[in-house]
């Protein structure tokens, strides 16, 4: 038994997204994590046979359970997603002069019908819409074709004239061609600062329920069930023979109501042109009543074929999700030096997403602050060779107990003397067997999990410091010198401000290393694909 899921499936899927974002039924945060993919060369997470060099050797990441608890454990700050940084989006087909476009049809199929200019079997892999210069988006409803699928005639025209007019009806661009544009809408000055990329068109948020004048306009336009405007287009695949000579007015029949055309028959009784008077509302199918054509001496074995187009939903402009295939969802996110939760003396080689983290110490109350930091935080004192530490280096600290801590160097703040670092799974497996869970001779010691305190110095590859417990002695504090630190100390010592092993990774990639700057900002851009 044969099964699919379809494109509405997963252009809900984008919608149902993006309204948890916007609701806040859900808190998801873009996050940047593991500081030192070459330190160690552990083939948990990494291969050590592979470096995180370059775009052609860093490795794919894995999505099973183990992973995405590795994910989490490397990662070093997120930043909320929020309604501004988020946007569906659409492949890009940007005007260009002497091109073949697609157009609009509801029955492109792999099996008897692809689109003939992009030969796709699928309406949303076309190139039936485009943006213009000025970031207007239109859909192509016709382009000079006509014909039975394959055929050359059914390819239309080269464009001419760039789309620019912002009329609610569709219209011709110019004289120079033979298509008709039907105008949706005009991307923001804003989304096009954040979004804007040349492989994606940027669909405006909440078209369904928008205020915003534009979308409003286009969207009560495209209304069928107010209007009667539906069916704009009908396609001739066979004028026929044998039909009577003279131009008729007829209807539209099938499950909706009050579509009529205007059927133009030549001097040969082969049907050339169709002109859609009246768009009706209500159909999902139609068929031309061409009862009152017909002659007695009609070729039936020259039928003519006109196909009625049927929009998306209830007619063209009214949801653009559906009529523009709206399936991918682009996250946007910025991370500069506006933050101490954003140290920018680190490194990071992965980007992600997660949901709904919990706050640092819990398991049932949501974290729900515009960013965080999933680092632990040591504010050093009497540090010896400070010029030497490097984010990767694997600090350790043998306590008073006799217990080991470990963990690695995500930041170094040599103004406010903090240190930031997470702790690694490879930190308490056997280096001599891959970093994996091979028993080896000091696993009773070597592979006890303990935090750092404030009992005895710290090792920080060939530098050592100590502790700063007086900071944040008498009273927990978050300032140096008036400079924020986004975390509050107690005796020396911050904790994540999210429970790191809670919230979903939905979202992981894997990319060369990038090592941060105090003048450079990071902009982040996701693609989810439902």
């Amino acid at each position: 038994m044969s099964a699919l899921v379809t494109d509405n499936f997963r252009i809900q899927n984008a919608s149902n997204f993006i309204d948890a974002v916007l609701n806040g039924t859900d808190n998801y945060y873009a996050f940047l994590g593991l500081a030192n993919p070459n330190t160690p060369a552990s083939s948990f997470g990494r291969d050590t046979d592979v470096k995180w060099n370059n775009i052609t050797t860093t490795p794919s990441p894995v999505d099973n359970l183990a992973y995405l608890s590795h994910y989490r454990d490397t990662s070093l700050f997120g930043k909320k997603i929020t309604g501004d940084s988020i946007r569906r989006v659409v492949k890009k087909h940007q005007w260009t002069a002497n091109t073949r476009y697609d157009m609009y049809r509801h029955d492109y199929n792999i099996e008897s019908n692809r689109s003939p200019v992009s030969n796709k079997g699928r309406l949303y892999d076309s190139n039936y819409y485009v943006v213009n210069s000025d970031f207007k988006v239109y859909i192509c409803l016709y382009n000079g074709s006509s014909g039975a699928p394959g055929s050359d005639s059914s390819k239309g025209v080269e464009s001419q004239d760039e789309p620019t007019f912002t009329d609610l009806e569709p219209s011709a661009a110019g004289t120079n061609d033979k298509y008709i544009w039907k105008y949706l809408f005009t991307i923001a000055p804003s989304d096009i600062v954040k979004f804007d990329s040349t492989e994606y068109i940027v669909l405006p948020n909440n078209w369904d329920t928008s205020t915003d004048s534009q979308i409003q306009t286009v969207r009560e336009a495209g209304d069928s069930v107010v209007n009667k405007n539906q069916i704009k287009r009908v396609y001739i695949e066979s004028g026929g023979l044998g039909y009577e000579k003279g131009t008729y007015s007829v209807d539209i029949l099938g499950d909706g109501t009050g579509a009529k055309v205007t059927v133009s028959v030549n001097s040969s009784g082969t049907i050339d042109d169709v002109i859609v008077t009246s768009g009706g509302s209500g159909y999902t199918y139609g068929i031309v009543d061409l009862g009152s054509v017909q002659a007695e001496n009609r070729d039936n074995n020259n039928r003519a074929k006109l196909i009625p187009i049927i929009p998306p939903s209830r007619g063209h402009g009214f949801n653009i999700y559906s009529e523009l295939g709206g399936d991918k969802v682009l996250v946007y996110s910025r991370f500069d030096n506006s933050t101490k939760d954003f140290p920018t003396e680190t490194k990071f080689s992965q980007v992600g997403i997660l949901k709904n983290p919990m706050v640092s110490g819990s398991y049932s109350i949501k974290f729900t602050n515009t960013s965080f930091s999933s680092l632990y935080s040591i504010k050093l004192t009497s540090i010896i060779s400070e010029d030497s530490i490097t984010v990767g280096d694997i600090i350790t600290q043998t306590r008073s107990d006799g217990d080991v801590a470990k963990g690695y160097v995500a930041s170094f703040d040599k103004t406010t003397k903090v240190l930031k670092y997470f702790i690694d799974r490879t930190l308490f497996f056997d280096s001599a067997n891959k970093y994996d869970q091979t028993d080896y001779t000091n696993v009773s010691t070597e592979s006890k999990h303990v935090a750092f305190d404030g009992s005895a110095s710290i090792s920080i590859g060939s530098a050592t410091a100590s502790v700063d417990t007086s900071f944040g002695a008498s009273e927990p504090t978050n300032t140096v010198d008036g400079i924020n630190l986004g975390v509050s100390f107690n005796s020396g010592l911050a904790n994540p401000e999210i429970n790191r092993k809670t919230g979903d990774i939905i979202y992981i990639n894997n990319r060369p290393v990038v090592t941060r700057d105090s003048r450079q900002k990071e902009d982040v851009k996701i693609i989810l694909e439902f």
